[in-house]
């Protein structure tokens, strides 16, 4: 791409030309007949994705962090138990989220790096009393991604309401939710799911809606309360005019489009393309001298967290890689946040994507004096694509 540097940070992403395409058509009613049926369309792309033809997609205009929101918020009333597994800034979030609705947290922390064992989950549960339990599937601030199948297997076996913070995952990651069992899957448009910042995604089981349901309290966060949306998600999807808030319209469009091309791709080939891009970043980094943040056996497939090698700072190294052709992101975790970054490859980026950006990587390595050998990281990052 002649004068622009790839986008390849764990959110925004690069998007596919027909998406960008949608987005910036004529903006048309939100109750156009046209346009009830591009909402409809997406309520129903989404249980295929999400892999739940039971579950009840909400598509509401807001961040990520705005998904977490409407599942804490439905599914939390004061006093309830909730146990929150951490692995990072995200996992810390929902618990201070859930704190702000009247939950009493638990929150089972890893080091950093690491996972939570299900074994230690499973002793925590076992105390009894918990209503909800939630899990970042892939934490965006360490690369860092959890067993989700276990997970949802938990929960059912305790009687537990399973929350999956997917933003960083869905799309990219495997994610079943029906049969494993998990009663809210979470997303964000801007990261696997392939369109720009602005809808939070969420689908819901059956027992996540009758746990609803049976609240013995309004839902205090007006916004985000099913009351006022799930009567516009069931209009739309059989194709009726309804209003609530206002849906960002040019966004639920290119949203049909990103899903349509996700569901032609295929889930399993989707799936596998993501671990062999992760696979390839990460051996690439290997490669080139560097350690990572999260262990190899709990890495994430849609981004990497590779530590800067000694001597060589952020303020060195990321705009020596722009420079080079490739925008990557600097740390975020507070306590580590000086000694890493992170390459989000997730969504439409192909190998050709990520060995440019290992090949910007290795010219701002170069420039920063790091030593290593030319050539060896895309070396590596092909012979795995290639094996």
């Amino acid at each position: 791409m002649t004068g622009r540097a790839l986008l390849m940070i764990p959110g925004p992403i690069e998007f596919e030309p027909e998406v960008l395409q949608a987005l910036g058509a004529p903006t048309t009613s939100h109750v156009a007949p046209k346009f009830i049926e591009a909402f409809g369309v997406v309520l129903e792309q989404m249980r295929q994705i999400w892999l739940c033809p039971s579950g009840q997609p909400f598509v509401v205009a807001g961040s990520g962090t705005l998904a977490m929101d409407v599942a804490g918020a439905n599914l939390i009333e004061p006093g309830d138990r909730a146990l929150v597994i951490s692995t990072g800034v995200f996992g810390d979030r929902y618990g201070d989220l859930l704190l702000r609705y009247g939950a009493r947290v638990d929150m089972l922390q890893a080091p950093l790096g690491a996972a939570v064992s299900t074994v230690e989950i499973e002793r925590k549960l076992a105390e009894g009393g918990y209503k909800v339990l939630t899990c970042t599937h892939v934490d965006t601030s360490t690369g860092v991604r959890m067993d989700a199948k276990a997970i949802g297997t938990l929960g059912r076996q305790y009687g537990v309401l399973t929350v999956l913070d997917g933003v960083c995952s869905v799309a990219g990651e495997e994610v079943r939710q029906e049969e494993w069992g998990i009663d809210v899957v979470l997303t964000a448009s801007q990261k696997a799911i392939g369109v720009p910042p602005g809808l939070a995604l969420l689908v819901a089981s059956p027992q996540a809606i009758a746990a609803w349901r049976s609240r013995k309290q309004p839902v205090s966060n007006y916004y985000a309360d099913w009351c006022n949306w799930l009567p516009i998600m069931e209009a739309y999807e059989a194709r009726r005019p309804s209003y609530f808030g206002t849906p960002a319209v040019n966004l639920v469009c290119a949203l049909r489009v990103s899903l349509g091309q996700i569901l032609d791709e295929g889930l399993q080939t989707r799936f596998q393309r993501h671990r062999l891009l992760g696979s390839a970043c990460r051996e690439a980094i290997r490669a080139l001298g560097m350690s990572q943040v999260p262990e190899e056996a709990v890495a994430s497939s849609t981004l990497s967290a590779p530590r800067y090698p000694d001597g060589v700072s952020g303020s060195d190294l990321l705009p020596q890689v722009r420079a080079a052709g490739a925008i990557l992101a600097g740390g975020l975790h507070p306590e580590i946040k000086d000694t890493y970054f992170r390459i989000g490859h997730m969504g439409a980026n192909t190998p050709g994507d990520l060995l440019a950006t290992i090949g910007a990587l290795e010219a701002g390595l170069a420039a920063t004096g790091h030593g290593f050998e030319l050539g060896a990281g895309v070396a590596a990052a092909q012979r795995v694509l290639h094996a």
